[in-house]
């Protein structure tokens, strides 16, 4: 068996699995040399330690019962509840846990073959060094401290926008509850920037729901959605690769993943037959009731093409599925030949018999676009044909949470309210607007670029959203390695790199890939300089890893 040469790859390889899973088996392993959080307990008498810190009843029990055994726990492994055990969310897997314990390591003075960890694994861009936009900046904060209205500091146009929030929140105050489905302007607000994204199709502001980011939306969509029992549970329609996000609410809803492949081998387009082979299969032990679409897409990074979203469109129609689109990252388009089309908006070019009979729910956020304020936890969704008296159930599912962060309302207010061209804020909005789409769009470039020149990687154009996804190649013996470790190859290449080079990326295998092959997905959120330097190390690793595992030959390419 070919071994790891280091044995601090081993201790990486143990020590990132035994903190991630309480169920995991203790193991004879070497201790990692800076192990965090490690408390060691002495024994002794109740007296010893001290009564005072217990109130006389517990200090009486404590010193008569001296050596019995502590009551059982009501809340075990054992009893938990199984739709929690069967949720997984690799964005903040193992790899995170072990980057964490890294980075506090080189905090403490332990040398590493690298200074810093940089955190690919997420779209965070304000961690990775992204500036807020000014203008969103300014509202929010005239709306946290509406005593800054008097302030020469701020722009009139960011005042008015804040004091019309402010005239929505009850006390004019941004920490009154609002509304469950949110501030009645905000909502508004929402609708009038959707008409105008789609060029006119007709939105309602009563189909707006603002969430705490688009993630409660797609949630609280999914709950409404799951009934059944046996062949006849819930089935979700759900790309792979996919968000996390949804392997994980079907886990913990107890419905049925249904698994429908994007293509590769074709810039990872969505394939019509592909859709038809799901569906078909599926029928044999669930029935299928929604189909969920990430456009652009998250891990894969491509923009579905608008026949694309027509053909989709249709095989809902036919099918009679309820059609969720994740719209989030509706403003991250770089591909000069692409274009994003709204599932609403092609929906409504269908015709009338489409447009209003197809139960469609889009979800947007604070999170990605230009802002990428993840934070404030804002976010909105529109649905559209919904029966009346299920709207009334959702409308009281919402409420059960009282409603989503009013500051987070606030934010998403100035993302569908921009500054307009005759207001005083409006180019420094522009400015700073274009100053991150452009750069994102070089980054994704260089991106495709630099990994398409290593041998052994092969990445599809990053279109848009935030992610490369691209694919490796890992040699029979490393495979052989991983499944001796009982953990995926993807996995091990990961975590190689990560203890190697301080790079902290996600296994494709967290996202779901077509088997045999595997990916990692990385963020192009990092500075252009620091991400130069992430992609050379990968680089550097990746034909260091193919060499130690004697992979003679070079993948086809």
């Amino acid at each position: 068996m070919h071994r790891i040469k280091p044995l601090a790859n081993r201790s990486l390889i143990a020590g990132a699995f035994d903190q991630y899973s309480a169920s995991v088996k203790t193991k004879s392993l070497k201790t990692p040399p800076c192990r965090i959080g490690t408390v060691r307990h002495k024994t002794g008498s109740v007296e010893k330690y001290g009564l005072k810190r217990f109130s006389t009843a517990e200090a009486t029990v404590a010193a008569t019962r001296g050596q019995e055994k502590m009551r059982e726990k009501t809340l075990t492994m054992e009893t938990l509840n199984p739709q929690v055990k069967a949720v997984e969310y690799a964005v903040r897997g193992p790899i995170v846990i072990k980057a964490g314990e890294i980075e506090r390591c080189l905090q403490e003075g332990e040398k590493k073959p690298f200074t810093e960890v940089i955190k690919a694994n997420i779209g965070d861009a304000h961690a990775m060094g992204q500036q807020p936009i000014t203008f969103l900046r300014q509202v929010v904060a005239l709306c946290t401290f509406p005593e800054l209205m008097e302030s020469p500091a701020f722009p009139d146009d960011a005042k008015q926008r804040a004091h019309r929030i402010l005239q929505g929140c009850g006390g004019f105050s941004l920490g009154s509850y609002s509304a469950s489905q949110g501030v009645e302007c905000i909502r508004r607000d929402v609708a009038a920037y959707v008409e105008q994204r789609d060029q006119g199709v007709p939105a309602n502001w009563d189909d707006i729901y603002l969430t705490t980011g688009a993630s409660d939306g797609i949630a609280s969509v999914l709950r409404l959605l799951v009934s059944g029992h046996g062949s006849s549970r819930t089935g979700v329609m759900i790309p792979i690769p996919q968000y996390p996000l949804y392997s994980a609410a079907i886990a913990e809803m107890g419905a049925v993943q249904v698994n429908y492949y994007l293509d590769e081998d074709n810039c990872w387009a969505l394939d019509i037959a592909e859709l038809h082979r799901a569906y078909q299969k599926a029928k044999e032990h669930c029935q299928p009731r929604v189909i969920c679409i990430i456009n652009p897409g998250n891990p894969t990074g491509q923009v579905q093409s608008k026949k694309c979203i027509e053909e989709v469109l249709h095989f809902a129609y036919e099918e009679n599925l309820f059609v969720m689109s994740d719209e989030v990252y509706q403003d991250n388009v770089y591909a000069p030949d692409c274009q994003f089309h709204s599932f609403k908006k092609v929906l409504y070019e269908m015709g009338p018999e489409y447009f209003n009979s197809v139960e469609l729910a889009s979800f947007h956020s604070t999170s990605k676009g230009y802002t990428g304020e993840c934070g404030f936890r804002g976010g909105y969704m529109e649905v559209i044909n919904l029966d009346p008296e299920v709207k009334a159930q959702l409308v009281k599912l919402l409420s059960v949470r009282l409603c989503p962060p009013v500051s987070g309302q606030a934010a998403m207010d100035v993302i569908v309210n921009p500054p307009l061209p005759t207001e005083p804020s409006f180019n420094q909005f522009q400015k700073e607007k274009a100053a991150v789409l452009g750069a994102l769009a070089e980054k994704a470039k260089m991106t495709e670029q630099i990994l398409n020149c290593v041998p052994g990687i092969k990445c599809n154009p990053v279109q848009g959203a935030m992610y490369a996804f691209p694919q490796i190649f890992i040699p029979p013996r490393a495979v052989e390695e991983a499944k001796a470790l009982g953990m995926q190859p993807d996995m091990l290449y990961c975590l190689r790199l990560l203890e190697e080079t301080g790079i902290c990326v996600v296994p494709g295998s967290g996202f779901g890939q077509r088997e045999g092959t595997y990916h990692f997905r990385m963020t192009i959120l990092p500075s252009t300089e620091k991400l130069k330097v992430l992609l050379d190390k990968v680089r550097d690793f990746h034909v260091r890893f193919l060499k130690e595992y004697s992979a003679l030959d070079e993948p086809s390419r």
